[in-house]
C-alpha cells in the first residue's frame, strides 16, 4: 500500500503528464530565491496574473490591467464566501470591466482574465504543499491548481493505508479551511479529496452526498479501468480543453431560501452535453460530419441536416435539468449556430413552471433572461417576430390550432431553431392523422402543429424514462441516442438511491386489464387538454372505478394502515412523504380519514400543519375541495414548507402535481394508490430516489397493486 506522499507525487506526476507546470510549494514561498509570493496570506500568483492578462488582452495597456483588475481581483468584495465566489465566476465568464483613456478618448473594456478560445494563451500549474496563513495557524494544502495565478481547485489527500484517514477526513478538512482561510477558495471551480483507491468532486457549497466519482477521460465511453481514481480525475476532469469548457459552460449558482448555492455537473451531464451540442450543429446543417475524437453517442452516427439531435435519457433524479441548462448555454455560444433561439417545451404546466425556475437561476450562464409564453397568441407572437436568439418556454398544448384552422400556419422558417422537448412521451408523437368520428374530418396531433409552426427547426429530447412501444418510439421521432446514464449507474455513482417495493393492502375486485386500459385512455385525452376546467371534465370518465377505490370502508383501512406504517418509518428514517390518489375526491377522503386518526396533523393555516393536499382547482368546485384549492403562491409555499427537512409538513397527498419534475430530496416514501405504469409510473417514484443524508434509499408502498 502507497504511502500519502508517494499518491501525492504520482498525483504530480499525472498533472505534468497532462500539460501542466509543476512546482513545489516551498519554491515560491516568500522566503525564496525564486519566491512569486510576498508573503503566505498572498494567494494569487500574481506576476502570472499579470503575464496572462497581457497575453490574452494585448491591446489593454498594462497599467490598467494591474491597477484594475489585479488590484480588484486582490480583494474581496463580500464578507460571504459564496459571494465571492459568484462574483469572480462572473468575471471568468464576461470579464473585468476596465476603464482608460486612449489619447483624448475614453475607453471602456472588460478584460478576459481566461482566454476560453486559445488555450495555449493560458499557464497551468500545480503546486503541492502550498502554505497559507490562516486565521490561527498555517494551514498546508497538499495540491493546489492554478489557470493563469488563480487558485481554482483544491485537492485534499489522504493516506491510503490508514484506516482512520479515509476519504471523508479529507471532506471535513476541507470545510476546516474554507473557514480559516477562505481567500484561498474565492476563486475555487471545483474540489477534489482522495485517498487514492477512491476520488470525489465536489462544488464549493457541496455537503458530503454531493461529492461524486468522475469516471471518464475523454468522453463517455473513455471509462478506464484503473487502480487509482484520482488518475481519471487528473487525466479526465484536469484535462486543460475539457477544464476550460467545464469553467465557461458547467457551472451554476442557484439561491434556494436565503442560501446560494453552487452546482457543477457531473462526468455523465459534461459529456452528455458536450456530445448534444456536437450533433445539434450538425443536425441543423446540410455539411459534412467531421470527427474529431472518438464519439460518445450510441448507435448510428447524427445525418447532417435531418433536425433529429437525438435523445438524451439519463435516468430520473440524476440532474437531467442541470444538463438541459448546460446544453442551452453551450448550444448558444456555438458559432456556427449564429445566436440560434432555443424551444424548451413540455406537455404540463408544472414541468414547464419547474424547468422554467432552473432556466431562470441560470441566466448568468446563459447570458439572457429566458421568458414564457402564457398563451397561443404569446407564443406564435414571440415565434413570428424573432430574428436571432431568445429562450422561449412553452407546454406542447399552445401549438394547438385556432378556430377555422386546418394546419398550423408557419411561425419561423430558420434553421437556427431549437426545440427541446422535455420529458417527450405521448403528445410529442403525434406526428400522423387521426379520423375525429364525430366531425369525419382527418386531425394531426400537438408534435405536428409544432414541426408545421417551426419546419427547419432541430429537435432533442431529454428525458428520464424512454419509451419504446410499436407506434410511439423516442428514437424515431427525435433521432438516436446521444448519452446514456441509467439506474444502475446513477445508483452505483451516488447520483440517486436505490428504490425499494412493498405492497400492502390490494382490495381492488376489478380486473387489473380493465384498469389499465381505462387508465391508458384517460391519459390520452388528459395530455390533449391545456385548461384545467376540461382536463377535470375528462378525468370524470374515472367515475365507476372512483366509486370502487374510494369506497369509505377502504379508504378508513388505507388510512390506519399508511399513518401506522409511516409512523414507523419516520421513526426509523426522518424524511417525508406523498400519497397518490386517484381523484381528488379520494385525495380528500383520505385527508379527512387521516386527520380523524391524528387531528393534530391538521391545520387551516397553509403555514402549519403536517398534512396538506396539492391539486389543481378552481372556484366553481364543488364544496368538498375547497378548503384545499390554493393559489398559485400558496402552492409555491407549500412546495418550499415540503423540501425544508426542518419544517412540519411531512405528508402531501396529490393526484398528477409534483409527480414529474418535482425535487424534494428529503422525500423517502411514496404510498401509490391509482393505477400506474410505464412512463408515468418511472416519473413518479423517482421523487423519492434523491439522496439526502444518510437516506438508504427511498420506498414504494403499492395499495393499488398496479405497479
Amino acid at each position: 500500500m502507497i504511502t500519502e506522499d508517494q499518491l501525492e507525487q504520482l498525483c504530480l506526476a499525472w498533472f505534468q503528464a497532462s500539460g501542466y507546470e509543476v512546482l513545489v510549494g516551498k519554491s515560491i514561498a516568500p522566503e525564496s530565491d525564486t519566491s512569486e509570493r510576498k508573503d503566505y496570506r498572498q494567494i494569487i500568483l500574481t506576476e502570472r496574473l499579470l503575464n496572462a492578462l497581457m497575453r490574452i488582452n494585448p491591446s489593454i495597456p498594462k497599467t490598467v490591467l494591474e491597477d484594475q483588475v489585479v488590484h480588484l481581483l486582490g480583494k474581496a468584495e463580500s464578507p460571504a464566501l459564496i459571494q465571492n465566489n459568484h462574483q469572480i465566476q462572473k468575471y471568468l465568464l464576461n470579464g473585468v470591466p476596465v476603464e482608460y483613456s486612449d489619447g483624448d478618448k475614453k475607453k471602456n473594456d472588460h478584460a478576459q482574465i481566461i482566454d476560453f478560445h486559445n488555450q495555449e494563451n493560458n499557464q497551468f500549474l500545480v503546486v503541492n504543499q502550498f502554505t497559507v496563513l490562516g486565521a490561527k495557524m498555517n494551514r498546508r494544502l497538499d495540491v493546489v491548481v492554478f489557470i493563469n495565478g488563480l487558485p481554482i481547485a483544491v485537492i485534499e489527500l489522504k493516506n491510503p493505508g490508514d484506516e482512520n484517514a479515509g476519504i471523508w477526513e479529507a471532506y471535513n478538512q476541507l470545510q476546516t479551511y474554507k473557514d480559516e482561510i477562505t481567500d484561498l477558495f474565492v476563486f475555487s471551480e471545483a474540489l477534489v479529496i482522495s485517498d487514492g483507491i477512491n476520488a470525489r468532486i465536489g462544488s464549493l457549497t457541496a455537503n458530503q452526498e454531493r461529492f461524486l466519482p468522475w469516471r471518464t477521460i475523454k468522453n463517455e465511453n473513455d471509462k478506464p479501468l484503473l487502480e487509482f481514481e484520482l488518475e481519471k480525475v487528473v487525466k479526465g476532469f484536469f484535462d486543460r480543453e475539457l477544464l476550460l469548457d467545464f469553467i465557461r459552460h458547467f457551472v451554476l449558482f442557484e439561491q434556494n431560501g436565503d442560501s446560494l448555492i453552487k452546482k457543477i455537473a457531473g462526468y455523465h451531464q459534461f459529456h452528455a452535453v458536450r456530445e448534444a451540442v456536437r450533433v445539434t450543429v450538425i443536425a441543423s446543417r446540410s455539411e459534412t460530419d467531421v470527427i474529431k475524437q472518438e464519439r460518445a453517442s450510441y448507435g448510428k452516427e447524427v445525418v447532417p441536416g435531418s433536425r433529429k439531435a437525438g435523445v438524451v435519457w439519463h435516468t430520473q433524479g440524476s440532474g437531467k435539468s442541470i444538463s438541459m441548462v448546460c446544453y442551452a448555454g453551450k448550444l448558444l455560444q456555438q458559432p456556427e449556430m449564429c445566436n440560434p433561439t432555443i424551444v424548451v417545451v413540455t406537455d404540463r404546466n408544472d414541468l414547464d413552471n419547474q424547468l422554467f425556475d432552473n432556466f431562470v437561476a441560470a441566466r448568468m450562464l446563459l447570458r439572457q433572461d429566458p421568458v414564457r409564453a402564457d398563451s397561443r397568441d404569446e407564443l406564435r407572437e414571440f415565434l413570428e417576430n424573432r430574428k436571432s436568439g431568445g429562450i422561449v418556454f412553452t407546454t406542447i398544448q399552445k401549438f394547438a390550432l385556432l378556430n377555422g384552422e386546418d394546419k398550423h400556419p408557419v411561425l419561423n422558417g430558420r434553421e437556427n431553431i431549437v426545440v427541446i422537448s422535455d420529458e417527450a412521451h405521448r403528445s410529442q408523437y403525434g406526428l400522423k392523422a387521426a379520423l375525429d368520428q364525430k366531425s369525419g374530418k382527418y386531425k394531426f396531433g400537438y408534435a405536428r402543429h409544432l414541426r408545421d409552426a417551426l419546419p427547419h427547426a432541430s429537435f432533442i429530447g431529454f428525458t428520464g424514462t424512454p419509451i419504446a412501444t410499436e407506434d410511439k418510439d423516442t428514437r424515431a421521432v427525435f433521432g438516436d441516442y446521444v448519452s446514456i446514464y441509467d439506474i444502475q449507474d446513477a445508483v452505483e455513482d451516488g447520483a440517486t438511491v436505490p428504490i425499494y417495493y412493498e405492497s400492502r393492502l390490494a382490495k381492488l375486485d376489478i380486473n387489473q386489464a380493465e384498469i389499465e386500459q381505462l387508465s391508458d385512455q384517460v391519459e390520452e385525452v388528459i395530455e390533449d387538454e391545456e385548461d384545467v376546467s376540461a382536463r377535470e371534465k375528462t378525468k370524470s370518465q374515472w367515475a365507476a372505478l372512483e366509486k370502487l377505490v374510494g369506497a369509505q370502508p377502504r379508504i378508513q383501512e388505507v388510512a390506519a394502515d399508511l399513518v401506522k406504517h409511516f409512523e414507523e418509518r419516520t421513526a426509523i428514517i426522518d424524511g417525508k412523504g406523498m400519497v397518490v390518489c386517484m381523484s381528488r375526491e379520494i385525495c380528500v377522503h383520505l385527508y379527512n380519514a387521516i386527520v380523524a386518526l391524528r387531528p393534530d396533523w391538521h391545520d387551516a393555516d397553509i403555514e402549519k400543519g403536517a398534512i396538506k393536499i396539492v391539486m389543481t382547482g378552481s372556484a366553481s368546485d364543488k364544496p368538498l375541495l375547497q378548503p384545499h384549492i390554493y393559489s398559485k403562491q400558496q402552492k409555491k409555499r407549500l412546495e418550499k414548507r415540503f423540501k425544508d427537512p426542518h419544517d412540519p409538513l411531512k405528508l402531501v397527498i396529490v393526484r398528477d402535481m409534483w409527480l414529474t419534475g418535482f425535487d424534494a430530496p428529503c422525500a423517502h416514501t411514496m404510498y401509490v394508490d391509482k393505477p400506474m405504469k410505464s412512463h408515468n409510473l418511472m416519473q413518479a417514484i423517482a421523487r423519492v430516489n434523491r439522496v439526502f443524508r444518510d437516506k438508504p434509499g427511498g420506498l414504494v408502498v403499492d395499495y393499488s397493486n398496479s405497479i
